[in-house]
């Protein structure tokens, strides 16, 4: 665990300001106990754009912040997560970095390797963890066996750049691998390119060694959007609806004279919440008290090395 942080106010920079990014500095403007000390772009039209929304100054490198900040929000292409992450993790800055957590299983490697000698915080941006309806969800899972996550939605010229499995799916791994805790026996994969050069529709069956099973179902070229996760356990149901942020729970409840147990139903509405605003204070809150991230860089390295499996399974299927 690190150490806490005695200061008044966190001294926090974000490295990439493109879609995502910007959101990461309009959160940290706002939040009182942070001061937003400047970001880093390569477009610097966008920079200035940003910086103005935000009132913070421009860099040109991030180098420079390396010395004036506590905490950085790194959003760059995931390419170049390792050469951008690793000078503040040498000097033992924290770190949140965008998911996936590297591009390849040896960057991954390297990245968690570097957090963990130099003493850094590390938080990997698995923001479905912060889903309020996610939290709900894990809160009444005692024993999964059976787990059914489907993310469809339609195509998007929005990360073109990458797969659906680094893109979409990787989210509902890093939540199964959370909440089964077991390690994997076996894995199998199909899928398709269709509008792309890319992976843009898959299926992967994940099967772990005390006997549980996921299936996963990922697609960015479908007619309508779908968000549902379904957990199947003994003597119970649970489906979350990620969209309407609603959980529908069934449980088996026993009656007396032996007949069968009764099922009793109900449907939870969950308090919707923006999931980026609760991870990033979180991360302000691990920072400043020394805690362990949600979402650790061996957290984010899991979910990427079965993503990366479960992509070339695929591929290697159709060859």
């Amino acid at each position: 665990m690190a150490a806490s942080l005695q200061v008044e106010r966190l001294r926090v920079a974000v490295i990439g300001v493109g879609y995502l990014g910007r959101f990461h500095a309009l959160i940290y403007s706002r939040l009182p106990e942070v001061e937003l000390v400047g970001i880093v772009d390569t477009d610097a039209g966008r920079a200035a754009a940003v910086a103005a929304e935000v009132g913070c100054p421009v860099y040109g490198d991030p180098g420079v912040l390396i010395d004036r900040v506590d905490a950085v929000s790194v959003v760059v292409p995931t390419t170049a997560h390792l050469s951008v992450a690793r000078p503040f993790l040498e000097q033992g800055v924290a770190v949140l970095l965008e998911k996936p957590i590297a591009a390849t299983r040896t960057e991954g490697e390297m990245i968690v390797a570097l957090a963990r000698k130099h003493g850094a915080i590390l938080q990997i941006g698995h923001v479905e963890r912060f889903n309020a309806g996610v939290m709900a969800l894990a809160q009444r899972i005692t024993t999964p066996r059976y787990i059914e996550a489907q993310r469809m939605g339609s195509f998007s010229e929005r990360a073109t750049d990458v797969d659906v499995v680094s893109d979409l799916m990787i989210h509902d791994l890093d939540i199964i691998l959370s909440l089964v805790g077991t390690p994997i026996h076996r894995i199998s994969a199909i899928g398709a390119a269709v509008l792309t050069e890319h992976i843009d529709i898959a299926n992967a069956r994940i099967e772990f060694a005390n006997g549980a099973v996921a299936n996963l179902v990922a697609s960015r070229v479908s007619d309508q959007t779908t968000r549902r996760f379904r957990v199947f356990q003994p003597c119970g149901y649970l489906s979350l609806d990620f969209i309407k942020q609603t959980l529908d729970v069934a449980e088996l409840h026993p009656v007396t004279g032996g007949s069968r147990p009764e099922i009793l139903r109900q449907r939870l509405q969950i308090e919707p919440v923006k999931p980026l605003d609760l991870e990033l204070a979180d991360f302000v809150r691990v920072v400043r008290t020394g805690g362990q991230p949600v979402v650790d860089g061996e957290a984010g390295l899991r979910a990427l090395e079965v993503a990366l499996e479960v992509r070339d399974l695929i591929l290697a299927a159709s060859a």
